[in-house]
């Protein structure tokens, strides 16, 4: 079995990337402004994570005034993620990334535990991101509270002054 996930930590620079997003559209990292939060999550329609999309999308307004973009990206394609998306009225970008290029580069997918049984999977990690500030990590979310996320970012950008 690989390694476990080593995500990226707060301070470097974040990788950047083209994605594809549920409309098709490509979607540059390097093209957002303020601060990003990119989010990874395992898979589309499962419980926690359709409990942080939806807790997302229900404080979408906070964050658009905080000035925060929300970018979310599993390895599930762009069908799912368009299912995932009309179900939950989901007003931000998911990335597919079935070739976990994008993953890889933030260090998010390796060996998982779960019930005594390791597997490969994805790591549920945000990062928020200062677009402004030449993309560097400002903060890494690595076990994101799923259904209170939006709060989280909210509260940290907060004692971080951002």
């Amino acid at each position: 079995m690989a390694a476990k996930p080593q995500p990226l930590e707060t301070g470097t620079k974040a990788p950047m990337f083209t994605g594809v997003t549920t409309t098709g559209e490509k979607l540059a990292l390097k093209d957002q402004t303020g601060i990003v939060a990119l989010y990874f999550y395992p898979k589309d329609d499962t419980p926690g994570c359709t409990k942080q999309a939806c807790n997302l999308q229900d404080n979408m307004a906070k964050l658009k005034k905080a000035k925060v973009t929300v970018i979310g990206v599993s390895p599930d394609g762009t069908e799912s993620h368009q299912a995932f998306t009309d179900k939950f009225k989901l007003k931000f970008p998911l990335i597919a990334d079935e070739d976990k290029k994008v993953i890889n580069k933030y260090g998010v997918w390796g060996e998982k535990m779960n019930y005594g049984k390791k597997f490969m999977g994805l790591q549920r990690v945000t990062y928020l991101i200062d677009m402004d500030n030449g993309g560097k990590i400002i903060h890494v979310f690595k076990r994101p509270k799923t259904a209170e996320h939006s709060e989280e970012i909210l509260k940290k950008l907060e004692t971080l002054g951002a």
